[in-house]
């Protein structure tokens, strides 16, 4: 067997496959033998066939699998010894005319090779690496939230401002008929909750539904109705007031922080605002942290140039579709795709330029801190290591829950690389203040 390449540049290659009788010649022959003895063929005894009616029966199709066989353990065998770096997978260049009578074969593949490219974290304008802060303001409203939650309902005879109402909205035309409980500062205008106060159980109170509410989700849920149905909508509802009543803020004691985080993990007001600032900011930082890697993932596809072998890459794409596809959806499919493979390949670059690895011990590990905070979740503090050992293991015997936890650490590590070496300027601000500046006044 011979294997040769021709580069047609940097980034297209041909390999060329030639296969001798001697490469393939005893593995045919010994399958057929082995056919021979357990061929069923009207006429003769088993094992007793005439070998020229086996090669007659079996022979080519004996011999065009060891051959498809023998060529892809070689053509596999050459990238990986090569060392070839391919987009893709070979496309065998077509061959209608193969005489496989002949004592010989060549067959020749197209390759895409990935563009050599380095990687510069240190952009020329700063990325903006977010810290959010948990400020007083939202620690006192979350205690507030804890106290009410935990609070009791006293019945109330009229509605005032901080009610909890529960009743009924109808529209008879719009076969509208839904049960819920509100307050009064979801509504979105001050008109609405004038309405509201001072009304009593049995009272009715004639609405609009356009501008409603702060937000068309409360408006969905309130009159059970579809995101489509109430984009928009401007009709005339009632409600009918069934129940009203107050929530007594819970007291802070140590019965509640025990309710809270289990026994004696907390014992004062201020620990209890420290624990809320420590919880908010750790979901604030995987927030944070998202908004970095996906601003570094942008600078990197835009500013790290390199060219692709597109050619190559829409017809492998026709190739290995699930669907088949012509050209022109091949390269539809191939614009839609590209900056993914650009930004893999960056990827895998920064992966192996700064000896990124994740190993089994690693993705264990992240298993258990996972299984430990779901835990704790439902009042389980204190699992046993075997506990989490055993949860653990069963967990990542699902391969793709494996995977996406390896994926995980490894966007875990990629962001502290750009943390370490790219060019951040930091930024702290409240949570209120980042949604706003990064995803606009809502």
């Amino acid at each position: 067997m011979n294997i040769t390449r021709e580069n047609v540049d940097a980034l297209n290659a041909v390999v060329k496959v030639d296969i001798a009788k001697e490469d393939y010649i005893s593995k045919v022959e010994k399958i057929l033998t082995d056919y021979r003895k357990t061929a069923n063929i009207p006429g003769f005894r088993k094992g007793h066939v005439p070998m020229g009616m086996v090669k007659k029966q079996y022979g080519k199709a004996v011999l065009v699998d060891e051959v498809n066989k023998l060529l892809q353990d070689a053509l596999n065998k050459y990238l990986t010894e090569e060392k070839l770096d391919v987009l893709g997978q070979p496309l065998p260049k077509p061959q209608d005319d193969i005489d496989w009578d002949a004592d010989g074969f060549s067959f020749e593949f197209e390759l895409g090779l990935a563009p050599e490219f380095e990687v510069d974290l240190n952009s020329k304008k700063p990325i903006t690496q977010y810290a959010i802060v948990a400020d007083d303001k939202m620690i006192n409203e979350q205690v507030e939230r804890i106290q009410k939650q935990y609070g009791k309902l006293v019945s109330q005879n009229a509605v005032e401002k901080d009610s909890e109402i529960k009743g009924v909205y109808k529209n008879e035309e719009r076969d509208i008929e839904n049960t819920v409980t509100l307050t009064l500062d979801a509504f979105k205008g001050k008109t609405t909750e004038k309405q509201f106060v001072g009304a009593k159980v049995g009272d009715v109170i004639s609405l609009n539904t356009k501008g409603l509410y702060k937000d068309d989700h409360d408006l969905m849920h309130a009159l059970k109705l579809g995101h489509d149905e109430v984009h928009g909508l401007d009709i005339d509802v009632t409600f009918t007031i069934e129940e009203i009543n107050k929530r007594e803020l819970a007291d802070l004691d140590q019965e509640l922080f025990d309710k809270l985080f289990g026994k004696d993990v907390v014992s004062t007001v201020t620990e209890l605002k420290d624990k809320i600032k420590e919880d908010a900011e750790k979901q604030f930082k995987q927030q944070a942290d998202q908004k970095l890697l996906n601003d570094v993932t942008e600078y990197l596809v835009e500013n790290t140039k390199f060219d692709l072998p597109a050619e190559f890459l829409q017809k492998w794409m026709q190739a290995s579709g699930e669907k088949p596809m012509d050209s022109e959806q091949a390269k539809d499919e191939y614009e839609k795709s590209e900056k993914g493979m650009r930004y893999q390949l960056i990827e895998g670059k920064l992966i192996t330029d700064n000896d990124i690895q994740v190993t089994l011990e690693d993705i264990k590990g992240h298993a258990k801190e996972m299984i430990k905070a779901q835990m704790a979740q439902f009042g389980q503090m204190t699992p046993t290591d075997k506990e989490l050992e055993d949860i653990a293991a069963r967990v990542l015997s699902n391969q793709d829950e494996a995977r996406r936890i390896s994926e995980q650490l490894i966007s875990q590590k990629l962001i502290a690389l750009y943390k370490e070496k790219a060019n951040l300027k930091v930024k702290e601000l409240t949570y209120e203040d980042f949604v706003k500046e990064v995803y606009g006044d809502k």
